[in-house]
Formats: structure tokens, C-alpha cells, sequence
């Protein structure tokens, strides 16, 4: 007996177990130091939506990073609720930056073949002048080609070709015209061996590779990009201009507050310590000027703190001690302890008088 397709039951996945496996399968494509934040899930049906938001380590490509976990997730997430998932969704919410490599041992683990020394430098592949020449004499050679084919077949010489000839017959070497297509040629030949023959790059940086067949370069801006960083976190540093060259890196501070003496010492050590991180083959020469930044105030000096004027009165030895006699206070204290002539005085003296005749 054959129970109808109805009655026999169903199988329902719920969003939160769909949410929970679209989490984990994102967190399998994750690289290296990456995360799952949250997650998210709709079930309709055979078909279930599902959205991840993840942080990612930084440096990495985000929309690599991005693509391999948004097939993984939808992968699994098919294959083990048995749902279609048309529509998946990876958010990347945060990046974490992680440490910075150690450099320094792949320097020292880096000899070159002759003992020591890094390996040969990467060369520039030279695309725009390759495509030029190659252009040119594919014309050249082409036209050539079709008009000597065209003289054996009979036809008559091409009219350029001729002209050429019959100019070449007429001018020697004392012709100026000959000098001068002369001299663009032999800049020209000497252009394209410069091609051949130099490495080019010249903007980029050669680093310590940690194998003899690994060649890595560095670009300058980005070397002077990472020194101006380490450099605007040193106190006191509120503006640098930062210039890397071959064999020097140049560094300008502006001081905004602080000693411009200690501010130097401490961005030379910073950036001391900074300039092998870079993994450079030949760290360039550290050189650095400070100053004081135009429109800040300067360095108050050091002063010593005046001393308030206390008002002191001056009494008379006589008038004091009379008004001590007669009211027993202090002559700082007493209202009538003034100065002789004063009405307190005048009053002590008659008090005194007073006294005597009884």
C-alpha cells in the first residue's frame, strides 16, 4: 500500500540551524586571523536567504576574501539542509590589524649567491616600449614584404620606395638632413639598450627575500607613507613631510610643543627602530630636521614667581606702647594704635591725663 505524497509527512528546516551552518561554513573560508561576527537566515520554502558579517585581517583582499567565503557558506549551506540558497550575502564589517612582521631574520637568513649579498634586482618588463618597436618594424617589414612580392609578380615598384632610393642616391653624409636623422637614430639605439639592458624600477626598493630564487621590491611611497605614520605618533610631532631615495630617508617634523632637542632624539629612535621593519635589503640613511611650527605659541620660560606685596603699616614706639598702657592690646591690633597725631592718639593722651590728676 502506497501512502499518498501528502501524508506522509514533512521536513522542516528552521532559519536559526540555517543561520548556524551558513555561520560555520563562513567561518571554514575564513583567512588566518578572521572572525565571525553575526549571522542571519531566512527560510521560505525549498530556498533559504543567508547573510554573514565577518571581520577580516588586515592587510588582505577584502573582495577575494569576500567571494571565497560567500561560495563556501552557500555550498554547505545547500548541502547540508538540502535548501537552495540563491541569494547569500557576506558583509565585512571590521578589520583587525594583526602584528607587525618580524623582518630582520629574513634579512639575515638571505645570502646571495656570492656570500652575503641580496639577489638580483626585479626588472621592469618594459611593456609600452616592446609594443612600440615591435609595431613599428611589423609595419616596416610588412610594407617591404608586400611590394617586393608585388615587383616579382610583376607590378611596378611602389612610389615610396622609389623616392627613398633616388633621396639616398642624391644625399651624402655632409647633408644636414643625414646628420640630423643620424643623431635621432643613434638616441634612439641608445634608448632601447638602456631598455635591454638596465633593470628600471626605480621607485621601488629592493627587500630581503627569505629564498635565493624570491626577489621582492618595496615602493617608496609606500616606505615614506609607513615612516610618516611612526613619525606622527611621536609626541610633540604634529606635521611630517617624509622623502625616501635609495640610499636616504629624509625626514621633516614640525614640533608643536616640547623641546625640539628630545622631540628629534625620540623620532630618530622611533624611526630608527622602524627602518628595518621595512625588510629592506639596504636600509637607507636616516636623516631628520625639526622645527618649531609656524603660529604656535613658544616654550614658556621658566620664572620665578613674584612675591605679593604685603601692605605693612608703620607705628611709632610712643604712641604704641601709651595705647597698650590704656587699652591692653597689641599695637598691630588696636583700632586707636596709630600714628602719633591721629585721632587715637589724641584720645590715649587724654585718657592718660585723666589718670594722672586722680
Amino acid at each position: 500500500m502506497t501512502v499518498p505524497a501528502g501524508e506522509r509527512g514533512t521536513t522542516t528546516v528552521a532559519p536559526r540551524a540555517v543561520r548556524r551552518i551558513a555561520e560555520r561554513a563562513a567561518a571554514e573560508a575564513l583567512p588566518d586571523g578572521g572572525s565571525v561576527l553575526r549571522g542571519s537566515a531566512g527560510v521560505r520554502g525549498t530556498s533559504a536567504r543567508i547573510s554573514v558579517g565577518v571581520r577580516l585581517p588586515y592587510p588582505v583582499r577584502a573582495d577575494e576574501a569576500a567571494r571565497r567565503i560567500r561560495e563556501r557558506a552557500a555550498a554547505r549551506t545547500a548541502a547540508l539542509t538540502g535548501l537552495s540558497v540563491p541569494r547569500a550575502e557576506v558583509r565585512v564589517d571590521a578589520l583587525s590589524a594583526g602584528p607587525a612582521p618580524v623582518v630582520p631574520e629574513a634579512a639575515e637568513a638571505t645570502p646571495g649567491p656570492d656570500g652575503g649579498r641580496p639577489g638580483a634586482r626585479i626588472r621592469a618588463e618594459r611593456r609600452v616600449p616592446a609594443a612600440v618597436l615591435a609595431a613599428v618594424g611589423a609595419v616596416a617589414c610588412g610594407l617591404v614584404l608586400a611590394d617586393v612580392v608585388a615587383v616579382r609578380f610583376g607590378d611596378a615598384p611602389a612610389g615610396w620606395r622609389t623616392a627613398m632610393l633616388d633621396w639616398a642616391a642624391t644625399h651624402g653624409p655632409a647633408d644636414s638632413a643625414v646628420r640630423i636623422g643620424g643623431a635621432v637614430a643613434a638616441l634612439a639605439g641608445a634608448w632601447l639598450l638602456g631598455c635591454a639592458l638596465l633593470p628600471g624600477l626605480r621607485r621601488r626598493l629592493r627587500m630581503a627575500a627569505p629564498g635565493p630564487e624570491v626577489r621582492a621590491a618595496l615602493d617608496r611611497e609606500a616606505a615614506a607613507r609607513i615612516l610618516r605614520e611612526r613619525a606622527l605618533g611621536v609626541p610633540g610631532v604634529v606635521r611630517a613631510r617624509v622623502t625616501v631615495r635609495r640610499r636616504r630617508a629624509g625626514v621633516r617634523a614640525g614640533v608643536g610643543y616640547g623641546d625640539p632637542a628630545e622631540v628629534r632624539a625620540e623620532t630618530v629612535r622611533v624611526l630608527g627602530a622602524a627602518l628595518p621593519e621595512l625588510g629592506l635589503a639596504r636600509p637607507p640613511a636616516l636623516r631628520v630636521w625639526v622645527r618649531r611650527e609656524a603660529g604656535l605659541p613658544p616654550e614658556p620660560e621658566k620664572s620665578e614667581e613674584p612675591v605679593e606685596s604685603v601692605p605693612v603699616s608703620v607705628e611709632r614706639p610712643e604712641a604704641a606702647g601709651r595705647a597698650d598702657a590704656v587699652t591692653g592690646q597689641s599695637a598691630a591690633g588696636g583700632s586707636d594704635a596709630a600714628v602719633d597725631g591721629a585721632p587715637g592718639a589724641r584720645d590715649a593722651r587724654d585718657s592718660l591725663r585723666d589718670g594722672g590728676e586722680a
